[in-house]
């Protein structure tokens, strides 16, 4: 069976997802825009609108200017209720084009729930084989048991308790390379619609019908379950507040005008006058200048595209709150191994003995390690050919020697080769060795091994017997090799306010040596669950967000107390049950790029806002003086960007309202650019580029707009 990947329509697959790239059109492609058209109409309901009280009241808006205008018809009444209209549907389509990158991504997740037939088990047990019956993978239940083999596809999420497989998860992940899932231990949950490859396996169901791990992430990506943050909820209330606030400002002025009519029975009628008082038309116009319509179309995209932004990073958020929690972090937990660490230890240094040249060692080094397959015995093998110029032997070309192969139960590797016999490993397996052949170890061996612990690494001892004599050589400086670039990270962290701490199982030397190199901020050695648990109660205690990630069972407690728990795709059923994030391609590190898309939302968020409050300044002297210049002529000094009439100002102002929604979706889905700094510096850009930018843009777009509309006769 062939299982798509996930594709977005309109963003290129992430680097590392393993996806191939396409070329892709803009986020206002027109086909793109297309596709989203017939939602934004759609979404036009009351029923649906409700949800969105700015909008709502611009659609309201919309209905009572389109009554006024059937009423009394003009083209100035159709233009400003064609763009009251066209204002709702941006607000619309901005949201839809959010949902329809997701409803893209679903689509091809769909085709992985294709009819799938499950080979489940009754009376099975790790003694009985049970019996074996066809079922349709729909009907699973939790605690059913089912078996897979090579090429058949995995009927639902669950444990495997039995056999070992190489499963394709790139129905999930992206990625083409196959995993091992294998009962016992960390990496024994697999995926419902991904694909054994190899050998046999049996699964216990952990899912509920209908609750799925795809089923889940069809819901995310559509934006089905995407719930309201709190920032985003508090946003919400304070838009309609505003909004409701000038709903009074502006249902005085009807009383306003018609006193100030009979109190000056010399003032001219003009567009904003008949004889009663304001017109309807302009009084909705108004109305929907004021609101802070640019950021109520807006809220809910950004909320959904920064879900999307994680979703194309191959992470899945199971909530809204849980990305914006990101972006609150003030605590950030890694684990040292695979995440701070390459998780390999590798060769750093070759200590000899005095009496014992470098090459000399380094030839014994890399001869013991021909047999290590391990990925330490390789880095000595590498290690001696790039430092020392030796040629990089194999098994194969010494076929008259004796060949020892590195087992756990010796703790050593070596070789007997013409009279020669070398061993390395473990510093008391192989002085134990050197012992027994009548040798001795040497005061300077203790003091090297003691330093080599010290700086944080491990000590391996190379020694040889050689016509009778057992000898000391030197010893092997292995290292846990901080990956590359790890400690700018964390100075941005740092930058971000984010305090950053190891986790690790190491003893304290070692972790402070890791530690240090790394820059981070603590460390926690010698590590228990009961400790990291401590440590994130600890730190929320001091009102503090804290967000860690995890891949066992063991981790599950300590992600569900963190405030963003990051569960790795290969891990146990209960640590991604326990984390509200869930990285698909498990790779630990991407927590602080998680981070990073949670500021960003934060930000973008912030920036819109700050943009759409500061442009209403300008349709203040756009529409104010329209309005009421033929009462109070000295409004006319309002006018300052010299409108063409009434009639073109509040046409202007309209249109660059609407208009204005449609420039800044790319930029609430793609998201204001994040730079690591300090909270006042974010502030301070953000009051200068959206805050003036947004005061400056309406006056010269509305003033364009003027120049065009006036062109037409009766403006």
């Amino acid at each position: 069976m062939s299982v798509p990947t996930i594709e977005s329509v309109s963003s290129p697959a992430p680097e590392h997802s393993g996806q191939p790239k396409r070329v892709q059109g803009g986020l206002l492609d027109p086909t793109v825009l297309l596709h989203s058209l017939p939602d934004a109409l759609r979404k036009l309901d009351p029923r649906t609108l409700w949800h969105n009280p700015v909008m709502l009241i611009v659609e309201i808006g919309a209905v009572w200017a389109t009554l006024c205008t059937v009423a009394n018809p003009s083209w100035f009444g159709w233009l400003i209720v064609a763009w009251l209209w066209l204002t709702v549907v941006f607000a619309n389509l901005a949201e839809a084009v959010a949902e329809g990158r997701g409803k893209a991504q679903a689509e091809t997740l769909r085709r992985t729930k294709a009819s799938t037939t499950a080979r489940r088990l009754t009376g099975w047990s790790p003694t009985s084989p049970g019996r074996e019956e066809e079922v349709a993978a729909p009907l699973l239940r939790q605690g059913d048991i089912v078996v897979v083999e090579a090429g058949q596809v995995i009927p639902g999420d669950g444990d495997v308790v039995e056999g070992i497989a190489s499963v394709d998860e790139s129905a999930i992940t992206g990625e083409s390379a196959p995993v091992i899932r294998e009962s016992g231990g960390d990496r024994s949950a697999v995926t419902g619609g991904t694909t054994v490859l190899s050998d046999r396996i049996v699964v216990r169901i952990t899912q509920k019908p209908g609750d799925s791990f795809i089923d889940r992430m069809i819901s995310l990506v559509e934006g089905a379950n995407r719930q309201k943050t709190p920032n985003e909820i508090a946003l919400n209330i304070l838009l309609s507040a505003l909004t409701i606030i000038f709903v009074f400002a502006v249902a005085t002025l009807q009383p306003l005008a018609i006193f100030s009519k009979a109190n000056n029975p010399g003032v001219p009628d003009t567009l904003a006058l008949d004889g009663n008082g304001v017109t309807g038309i302009v009084m909705v116009a108004l109305l929907v200048c004021l609101i802070p319509t640019t950021i109520g179309a807006l809220l809910s995209a950004i909320g959904i595209a920064g879900m999307d932004r994680l979703v194309q990073r191959n992470v899945l958020a199971m909530s809204g709150r849980a990305v914006e929690a990101a972006g609150d972090v003030n605590t950030l937990l890694l684990d040292k191994t695979g995440t701070i660490t390459l998780g390999n230890r590798q060769a750093a240094a070759f200590l000899p003995l005095r009496n014992v040249t470098d090459g000399q060692l380094a030839d014994a080094a890399q001869l013991s390690s021909l047999a290590d397959e391990t990925p330490e015995g390789r880095s000595i093998v590498v290690f001696a050919k790039q430092q020392y110029g030796l040629r990089a032997r194999t098994p194969g070309e010494l076929t008259h020697a004796n060949w020892i192969e590195f087992s756990a139960t010796t703790r050593m590797s070596g070789v007997d080769l013409d009279g020669l016999q070398l061993r390395k490993g473990a510093a008391a397996s192989v002085a134990e060795w050197i012992r027994a052949a009548g040798g001795t170890a040497p005061a300077q061996l203790g003091e090297l091994v003691d330093s080599v612990s010290a700086a944080g690494g491990t000590p391996l001892v190379v020694g040889q017997i050689r016509d009778g004599k057992a000898a000391v050589l030197g010893v092997i400086h292995l290292k846990d090799v901080v990956k590359q670039g790890m400690r700018e990270r964390f100075d941005e962290m740092r930058r971000m306010g984010i305090r950053t701490v190891m986790i690790t199982g190491d003893n304290p030397l070692t972790a402070r040596a890791i530690a240090d190199e790394a820059g981070v901020d603590d460390f926690l050695a010698e590590a228990t669950p009961e400790d990291k648990m401590a440590l994130i109660k600890k730190e929320q205690a001091g009102g503090k967000l804290v967000a860690m990630t995890g891949d066992g069972t063991n981790d599950a407690p300590a992600l569900a107390q963190a405030d963003v728990g990051v569960a790795m795709n290969s891990g146990t059923s209960a640590a991604k049950e326990a984390g509200n994030m869930v990285d698909l391609d498990s790779d630990p590190t991407k927590l602080i790029e998680i981070v990073e898309i949670g500021k960003q939302l934060l930000i973008t968020r912030g920036a819109l806002t700050t943009f759409s409050i500061a442009n209403d300044i300008a349709k203040y002297f756009a529409i104010i003086p329209a309005l009421f210049v033929g009462l109070f002529p000295g409004l006319d000094l309002l006018n300052i960007m010299r409108l063409h009439s009434p009639q073109s100002a509040i046409l202007a102002a309209v249109i660059f309202n609407a208009v204005v929604i449609v420039a800044l979706i790319p930029l609430a889905l793609r998201g204001v650019r994040y730079t690591p700094s300090s909270a006042s510096k974010l502030l301070t850009r953000n009051l200068s580029v959206y805050g003036l930018g947004g005061i400056i843009a309406p006056f010269i777009g509305i003033k364009l707009i003027d120049l065009v509309v006036q062109l037409f006769p009766g403006m």
